[in-house]
């Protein structure tokens, strides 16, 4: 049986043009059951529509900042370096892969990005804009195989599904940035202890899911992180199956 193929966003490098991507992305896809496939960064919107016919679900990965006009607010003196090159190819490719209602996951920026897309909004800067009695460290001074806080688990959600009877998870954390006004038919699955939602989920989707932190460092330890990659290539071997 051939495995699924899934369209990956590349990492934009705005101080020289390059692009790249994190070869955890690409392990954790393939150790799931998939085909990573990087997608080019510059595309027309009618050649990407092509492309995305070759894969059967998306993954949305983490880097630099959303731009903040795209939900209508000036740009914020703590805010970090935007692709707006990155921004364009991710909401083409958002509005195509749900209007073909393709799986959808999304990573840290991706997470962000598509709640933007579907007309939320983000804090710019969580030390600014965001107050806690204890303020966590969302940008953990430790390596990213390691977790730095935890994640309380809403019930009825995809996340309690893969989480198992664990009511809370444990996760690694890197950014400064974070879902604020939730998108259209968007929930939240899961809360980090200072309120800052980690986890979004649309229901009744095929599978549409965003999670704050880093799970493509953690699945070959944490079962909430090996089973978030193998939900997500078991919903884009559905699709594939029913293309046959």
């Amino acid at each position: 049986m051939k495995k699924p193929v899934i369209g990956l966003t590349p990492s934009h490098n705005t101080d020289n043009d390059d692009i790249s991507l994190r070869p955890t992305y690409i392990r954790a896809i393939e150790a799931a059951g998939g085909v990573p496939f990087v997608l080019p960064l510059e595309i027309a919107k009618e050649d990407l529509h092509q492309l995305a016919d070759l894969c059967q679900g998306f993954l949305f990965t983490g880097g630099p900042d959303p731009h903040p006009f795209l939900w209508g607010e000036e740009i914020h003196r703590n805010c970090g370096s935007i692709s707006v090159k990155r921004d364009r190819l991710e909401l083409d490719l958002l509005s195509i892969a749900m209007e073909q209602k393709k799986p959808i996951l999304g990573i840290c920026r991706g997470a962000q990005l598509i709640n933007v897309g579907l007309g939320g909004d983000i804090y710019q800067d969580i030390k600014s804009q965001y107050e806690s009695v204890f303020p966590i460290a969302h940008s953990q001074p430790l390596y990213y195989t390691s977790p730095s806080h935890h994640v309380d688990i809403m019930e009825n959600s995809l996340l309690a599904e893969l989480a198992g009877t664990a009511a809370r998870i444990p996760v690694n954390s890197s950014h400064h940035q974070a879902v604020r006004k939730l998108g259209k038919g968007l929930i939240a699955g899961g809360i980090a202890p200072d309120g800052l939602t980690e986890e979004i989920e649309m229901p009744g989707y095929p599978f549409l899911v965003g999670v704050q932190w880093h799970p493509e460092y953690l699945w070959e330890t944490d079962e909430t992180a090996k089973n978030l990659f193998l939900k997500f290539i078991e919903a884009c071997r559905s699709v594939q199956n029913a293309s046959f």
